[in-house]
């Protein structure tokens, strides 16, 4: 099978190659999917370079763990292993996995869900990473619920898209802050205020921070919400070591001084999350936005495209 090989880290375009791997076979709990779809986000640029370095003894430390990218994706079932009872030849499912980025990847069985009836899988290949993220964000660690005054930063990438909706979906009052050019997706994906970051600072008055973009200072973050309110800290930005993660243990130490809830997020992979995510687009209530989709030798550009904020919404890769 053609897959997308990176055997030692660097930019994108020097370091990935497509080449004619073996393909994989279904193991014990196992299904063998062929890739429909798979997502570039914002964090691939920096898988793909090594970075953070503090995150090196999990991913490797002086190469890739993995030789093929890629971490979440939808196909079709094309082989079951042994044990497996959930899913059947034909199925149509999607999730997040290791080696996304080729025409065949094989997938622990539990990490995997039927595709959402109305979706592409275009559409469903860009939803659980980032749903993932914006959901435990929103729900969990936001507390977000009907009433609440929500600001969410970095509102049309990846991750905002869904934070947006599901906000939304749980009734808040949102506000969605992003680029001017932007404004009408956000809009569109049900902000009921838009705020444009190029005029400088945060608005102020709300209940519930939720920081994609990674870049607002304590005091920021403090001015944003009123007195107790929470901030959720996703996003992180520069140093190479760290990539902001060293401004959340700031923004904690911080926050009790200055009257207001910080708490940080790794979003955690988990399947009922996924079936969570499955029924809130079925309900009509979150819609993956698909930008542009990528052949496997265009991950480099597609890679390059999302990180210079060219893409409103996602990029997705079709194999």
């Amino acid at each position: 099978m053609r897959a997308v090989v990176q055997r030692r880290y660097g930019d994108p375009a020097a370091v990935l190659r497509v080449e004619d791997v073996e393909r994989p076979t279904a193991g014990d709990g196992e299904v063998l999917v062929r890739v429909l779809s798979a997502p570039v986000s914002g964090s691939d640029w920096h898988i793909l370079r090594g970075l953070p370095y503090a995150a090196r003894p999990v991913v490797g430390v002086r190469r890739p763990r993995g030789a093929i990218a890629g971490i979440e994706m939808a196909g079709v079932v094309e082989a079951v292993g042994p044990g497996v009872t959930a899913h059947a030849v034909g199925d149509e499912v999607f999730g997040w996995c290791d080696g996304a980025f080729a025409e065949y990847v094989a997938v622990p069985a539990d990490q995997v869900a039927r595709r959402p009836a109305n979706l592409t899988a275009e559409q469903a290949g860009a939803l659980p990473i980032a749903g993932f993220t914006a959901l435990q964000a929103v729900r969990d660690k936001g507390r977000v619920t009907a009433g609440t005054r929500v600001l969410i930063t970095g509102a049309t990438g990846c991750v905002g898209t869904y934070a947006v909706q599901i906000a939304k979906a749980l009734g808040a009052e949102v506000t969605a802050v992003c680029g001017a050019a932007k404004a009408d997706l956000a809009k569109a994906l049900g902000a009921d205020h838009v705020h444009d970051y190029a005029t400088g600072g945060l608005p102020t008055g709300f209940d519930v921070l939720v920081d994609l973009y990674g870049n607002p200072s304590a005091r920021e973050c403090a001015a944003a919400v009123r007195r107790g309110g929470t901030v959720v800290l996703t996003g992180g930005t520069g140093g190479r070591w760290f990539m902001g993660t060293d401004r959340w243990l700031r923004v904690l130490a911080a926050a009790p001084l200055l009257g207001f809830r910080a708490t940080p997020l790794v979003h955690a992979d988990r399947l009922d999350d996924l079936v969570a995510l499955r029924d809130l687009v079925e309900a009509g209530d979150v819609t993956p936005v698909v930008d542009r989709t990528y052949p496997l030798d265009g991950v480099a550009r597609a890679v390059e495209d999302v990180r210079r904020g060219r893409v409103r919404g996602q990029a997705v890769v079709t194999p």
